[in-house]
């Protein structure tokens, strides 16, 4: 995967789009949330910055990535929930609103989580001199690639609440399409190095997205947290920001081959999503016929 108009244009415009569209869904009564849900949103941003690299890190070593690979898959794993965990939320009737919330806290979180994992990840898998650092102008650009566009759609929403929630759902269906688009587009024009690339990091890939999405869904069933947050949880640990870390590979690292593991990632990830939504609603039909 190259860096291209496709990558360096197009890309951040669709994440910019997806994150102004985020933006219109939240208030600052979404921050505020937080007091109200301690144990579901610290038990999903436990999961999210430490369990989920932890497992990346376990995974890496295991299945021996090369170690541009490996810095991709821990790349993806400091990146936060992507935009369409919400939507895929809402199909499995899970609760949106500590969706909303958890993409609200993790995206200011990541700020500083994403560079400390990308830098100890670098340092670990590449070593120590063998890589330029990012430089704080491209940490801040990404920074602003993710804070502006939600702040402006805050500050719609704060000001013209309706129109903000007209615009909502056609905007987010719009940033899926677009961003869809782009990766089928990427799938196009790396379509000779695709195969090679999911054999290299396909198992990697499915085995990360398979802990992602079971132990934000099993984690809050231990610690008896309704079943619905449990769902918000699971779709948004599990449904990464995988755009944002194509973006910094790419952008920011200028490694192509780092790259791929969140491309892969990308298009596992809605096809497990989708599978997992299939069996929860199937599960709760049968619980309601059963109850009669």
């Amino acid at each position: 995967m190259q860096a291209s108009i496709l990558t360096d244009l197009l890309l951040p415009l669709a994440i910019g789009i997806i994150m102004f569209g985020l933006g219109l869904s939240l208030t600052l009564d979404d921050f505020r949330r937080v007091a109200r849900y301690p144990l579901a949103v610290g038990s999903g941003l436990a999961l999210q910055v430490l369990i989920l690299p932890l497992g990346a890190l376990v995974i890496a070593i295991a299945l021996n990535l090369s170690p541009d690979h490996a810095v991709g898959l821990m790349l993806l794993a400091a990146a936060p929930g992507g935009a369409t965990a919400n939507i895929y939320s809402h199909l499995a009737r899970g609760d949106v609103a500590l969706n909303i919330t958890l993409t609200a806290v993790n995206s200011l979180l990541c700020l500083v989580t994403l560079p400390i994992v990308l830098d100890l990840s670098l340092d670990f898998f590449l070593g120590s001199g063998q890589y330029v650092p990012p430089p704080h102008r491209k940490v801040i650009e990404v920074g602003a690639i993710i804070l502006i566009p939600v702040a402006l759609g805050m500050l719609v929403r704060a000001r013209a609440e309706s129109f903000a929630l007209r615009a909502e759902k056609p905007i987010k269906l719009f940033s899926v399409l677009v961003l869809a688009g782009l990766i089928a587009i990427a799938i196009y024009m790396e379509r000779k190095a695709l195969l090679p690339s999911i054999v290299a990091v396909g198992g990697a890939c499915l085995a990360f997205n398979l802990l992602s999405m079971f132990s934000g869904y099993l984690a809050p069933l231990a610690l008896r947290l309704p079943r619905s947050q449990a769902v918000a949880i699971s779709m948004e640990i599990g449904i990464h920001n995988a755009a944002l870390a194509i973006y910094i590979a790419l952008n920011v690292l200028k490694n192509p081959t780092v790259a791929v593991v969140p491309g892969i990632y990308s298009l596992v990830m809605y096809v497990t999503a989708t599978l997992f939504v299939l069996f929860l609603l199937r599960r709760r039909r049968a619980t309601e016929i059963a109850r009669g």
